[in-house]
């Protein structure tokens, strides 16, 4: 066979586009608010992580535009040779405060930054332990690393000990496990964990892409939610969900994140975070610290649609964050619900193997500190009438 054969073989996106039901890769015209466009008609929009609605907030669009008139729209280098501007030293170092831990240090992509901090501290002979539910970029981390793998059943605790038993006392071990479950909207058990982690020697990162800014009494994620940042090594984070913008940050122990930085490939042989994106995050890092109210908002309409979905009769699962998966458990039977939703105006996205189990099929709905209670009555409203129309609702 030729290298490309495969490539001529798949056809399956073809197949669905001329079904009409491709839902990948949709071109957005415009976006004002919770407001998108597409093919010129107006939507809803309820499948962004821009969970604190600061994508266009006018402070936010100030400081990038600022940013570009006095560094220009990049910098052409990496971090580790020309890359370095100012503004990346001042937002690790406010981002490192804020997550309460010695120093941070900040990459151009959230995918990049799980590569470089596993593929960097995980070497032959140590074990790197996950749930089977992490992200792509933790899996692919992995990968590169030169460690061995374990893999434990999605928040089975008791699976998680088998897998730490089964690694010998003399190997040094880290768990990687997401804060929140970015298909299904749950969350680690982290408390137990932690005392996992002590019992068998290992160090803990926690991926906290989507909980910072979300989780916590002051938003610094998952940990701070269960009362456990103390005992987390390693916290991750991106910039492309609350902070609005795009970029990665790791925070750690000091001489972690020196290592990280002088080692990490992701990091010294790719160009660094554009000025407007790093001056993004600053000013929506301060947001997030002085505007709590905007939180407070969030959960208010995390709420009123985990209740409104579950109250027509939709599963939910075991979400307990603003991503509010309404499974389907049928691969066409989500893209056939998905296109009834367009149809009525409402953006989301259907989720399909491989990103979540087969057979659990979902859409998966995600919500915003601004969306309007009008807003969120009609995305219930056409969810009420598209789910009766396929007999999914009775």
């Amino acid at each position: 066979m030729g290298i490309f054969d495969k490539c001529y073989e798949f056809t399956r996106a073809e197949e669905a586009m001329a079904m009409g039901i491709y839902p990948f890769f949709t071109p957005i015209q415009e976006v004002y608010g919770n407001k998108v466009k597409v093919d010129g008609k107006e939507m809803i929009m309820v499948g962004s992580n821009n969970y604190l609605g600061l994508l266009d907030h006018p402070q936010v669009k100030k400081a990038a535009r600022e940013a570009v008139d006095r560094y220009g729209v990049a910098t052409c280098g990496s971090r580790f040779l020309n890359g370095t501007l100012d503004i990346h030293v001042e937002l690790e170092e406010k981002l490192a405060q804020f997550l309460k831990k010695e120093a941070a240090l900040a990459f151009s992509t959230g995918f990049q930054t799980n590569l470089g901090i596993i593929s960097t501290l995980v070497c032959r002979g140590d074990a790197v332990i996950t749930d089977q539910m992490i992200h792509a970029s933790i899996i692919d981390a992995c990968r590169l690393s030169y460690g061995d793998v374990y893999k434990y059943k999605h928040n089975d605790m008791a699976d998680l000990e088998k897998q730490l038993s089964s690694i010998g006392n003399d190997v040094d071990k880290m768990i990687v496990v997401d804060g929140v479950f970015s298909m299904e909207g749950d969350l680690a058990n982290l408390p137990d964990i932690v005392d996992l982690a002590k019992k068998y020697n290992a160090k803990i990162m926690v991926d906290e892409a989507h909980g910072i800014g979300v989780m916590g009494e002051n938003g610094r994620g998952t940990a701070e939610h269960f009362g456990v940042e103390d005992e987390i090594d390693i916290v991750m984070g991106t910039f492309s969900k609350s902070f609005a913008s795009l970029g990665g940050i790791v925070a750690g122990d000091k001489k972690v994140i020196s290592y990280i930085k002088h080692f990490a490939r992701s990091l010294i042989f790719s160009s660094s975070i554009t000025p407007a994106s790093v001056a993004s995050v600053l000013t929506t890092l301060d947001i997030i610290q002085h505007e709590p109210e905007r939180r407070r908002r969030l959960w208010e309409i995390t709420n009123k649609m985990k209740s409104g979905f579950q109250g027509m009769g939709y599963d939910t699962g075991p979400t307990e964050s603003p991503i509010i998966p309404v499974y389907t458990r049928n691969d066409e039977l989500a893209f056939m619900l998905w296109k009834l939703l367009r149809e009525n105006g409402i953006f989301t996205n259907p989720v399909v193997y491989p990103a979540v189990p087969k057979g659990e099929a979902l859409i998966r709905t995600s919500y915003s500190a601004n969306h309007s209670d009008e807003e969120l009555d009609k995305v219930l409203g056409v969810f009420e009438n598209c789910g009766k129309q396929l007999g999914i609702l009775k």
